[in-house]
């Protein structure tokens, strides 16, 4: 191979993601509070909050729904934030890409007991409620 392809495809290895990450909105964190949270075990908590992470901005129909929310949910370890990486939300997010940040609303939840979410090591340890 000569020199100048190689020169060419360490250029698209490292230079293009970086690119690609900077192409779509920064990321919006926010919570959403629940009070008087019952879980499915019955037990209760004053209060859960719900982290997340959000790219672009809602658009409503002439009912006011939004019609254009993508909600990403992460597995059962990690957090929405696992998303906002070169290889996911770089090569998805940007103009033009899949899930392009100026045509939708891309909402990364941290699930509860995960990231920025209610979780037992907040204080409650083993007295949080059971949740799946």
């Amino acid at each position: 191979m000569k020199h100048h392809h190689i020169a060419y495809l360490l250029f698209l290895a490292f230079v293009v993601p970086a690119v690609a990450a900077d192409s779509y909105p920064a990321p919006q964190p926010g919570d959403f509070v629940v009070k008087d949270f019952q879980f499915k075990s019955g037990e209760r908590l004053a209060e859960v909050k719900l982290h997340y992470y959000t790219l672009g901005a809602p658009q409503k129909d002439a009912s006011g729904e939004v019609r254009n929310a993508v909600l990403i949910l992460h597995g059962t370890g990690g957090s929405g934030r696992q998303f906002l990486t070169p290889t996911f939300a770089g090569v998805l997010f940007g103009p033009g890409q899949l899930l392009d940040a100026a045509k939708y609303f891309i909402i990364l939840p941290d699930n509860v007991g995960h990231g920025g979410s209610s979780k037992p090591s907040d204080g409650l340890h083993m007295r949080f409620p059971h949740y799946e």
